[in-house]
């Protein structure tokens, strides 16, 4: 709460006479001014008590009751023939009809951010699976995927629909593990596509939590509470009858979902250490900006080591595959890919982590329930029992985590 101090020196008139502010530049400016007589010891303007003097006050008043002329009191020394502008603090702080309504618009729009986020990752994992079955080359989808993200990026700084940032060595420094790790997640979660359904995958990576307290207690030093302990237990025993009973379990594709999680919970780790440092901080979404690009630039040499040009037209025609729709689908899945990724990045800079958490924990559900309607997957009761436990127990830990914050050791 602030208050502006105006001074200003009116020529000589007597109390009953009316001075009439000829300054049109003042006026112009603070159209909503007034002068007002001699006030008591403490005056309240909108609610704001105020200290008087032996001077007239000049406040602010709505357009309503603007007044032209303004009055000066009669004890007004000749030395002292100034008086005050008091700018009140509520002409910065907008009307409650207004403050309501800028709530709502607010709220409309992270639910449409939610519904966005949601319907990215749906169609992400749909279009990649569709890819990954007649393509089976993940390290080459991942590079394309970084490669759209990349180009994205470059397109939205040279437009200025986000302002380009100025990264020092320390800042590329630092960001290099977090892009390591953030390549690997994308590349273990594609190589798992590949495998075993989208069901089953985004059932594995519901054990997302349990890598976080691990993670969190090696390099973070955060003690779990009993609780969080508590609540992870329904997730590791959910994800086990899950794998138990899945008629597409492979090891292959096992344990790349749980590498996914390994990597992407280390990147929130290690993008933890790098916001504590103000000197190295940047916003989420130039973070997640430069992570992008620098995943592209270390996919490049792994594409070529390990699966080398498997996406050249001359190859794709031998291998007797719909070039078209190939590139379409693969072009779709990466557009999906960096909308979902950007959009989790607006959505955490307008909501808490756990509200995050939680959001994220629906989400998931919503991508194995549209999966397994699209791809007709088959699932048992017991898979399908299973697969509920494991997500309401991440749920659980959510709320665990923001009754009960986690204690870090000494």
């Amino acid at each position: 709460m602030q208050s502006n101090a105006f001074l200003l020196s009116p020529p000589h008139c007597s109390s009953s006479s009316t001075w009439y502010l000829r300054h049109t530049d003042f006026i112009y400016r603070y159209p909503n001014f007034r002068l007002n007589s001699y006030l008591p010891k403490r005056i309240s303007i909108h609610g704001v008590s105020v200290p008087s003097s032996s001077t007239t006050s000049l406040t602010y008043t709505s357009l309503s009751t603007y007044s032209n002329s303004c009055k000066w009191n009669s004890n007004t020394s000749k030395s002292g023939r100034h008086f005050e502008a008091i700018k009140s603090v509520h002409e910065t702080s907008p009307p409650s009809s207004s403050s309501s309504s800028n709530s709502l618009s607010q709220r409309l729009e992270l639910g449409v951010l939610f519904c966005l986020w949601y319907v990215s990752n749906i169609y992400f994992n749909i279009f990649n699976k569709q890819v990954l079955k007649v393509y089976p080359y993940p390290v080459t989808i991942s590079l394309i995927q970084f490669a759209i993200g990349t180009l994205l990026v470059l397109i939205m700084w040279s437009f200025n629909l986000y302002k380009r940032p100025n990264i020092t060595k320390s800042q590329l420094v630092a960001i290099v593990p977090l892009a390591i790790v953030h390549t690997m997640g994308n590349l273990c979660t594609n190589m798992s596509l590949g495998k075993v359904s989208v069901s089953f995958t985004h059932t594995v990576k519901a054990l997302e939590p349990f890598f976080s307290v691990i993670i969190s207690a090696l390099f973070l030093g955060e003690v779990p509470t009993i609780w969080v302990l508590s609540s992870l237990v329904p997730v590791v025993g959910g994800v086990a009858m899950a794998s138990l009973t899945e008629a597409s379990f492979d090891w292959v594709g096992f344990w790349s979902a749980m590498g996914s999680n390994l990597a992407n919970q280390s990147r929130n780790v290690f993008s933890k250490q790098f916001m504590v440092k103000k000197e190295e901080s940047l916003d989420n979404i130039t973070l997640f900006s430069m992570i992008t690009i620098l995943s592209f630039a270390l996919n490049v040499p792994l594409t070529l080591c390990m699966e080398g040009v498997k996406f050249s037209p001359s190859f794709l025609q031998s291998a007797g595959l719909d070039v078209r729709e190939l590139c379409v689908r693969t072009l779709l899945s990466g557009l999906c890919f960096q909308a979902h990724q950007q959009i989790a990045y607006m959505i955490l800079q307008r909501v808490s982590p756990v509200t995050h958490s939680v959001g994220n924990c629906v989400k998931r559900v919503v991508v194995i329930v549209s999966s397994v309607l699209f791809f007709k997957t088959p699932v048992s009761p017991i898979n399908s029992i299973g697969t509920g436990i494991a997500l309401a127990g991440v749920f659980l830990y959510s709320r665990v985590k923001q009754i009960n914050k986690p204690k870090r050791s000494e």
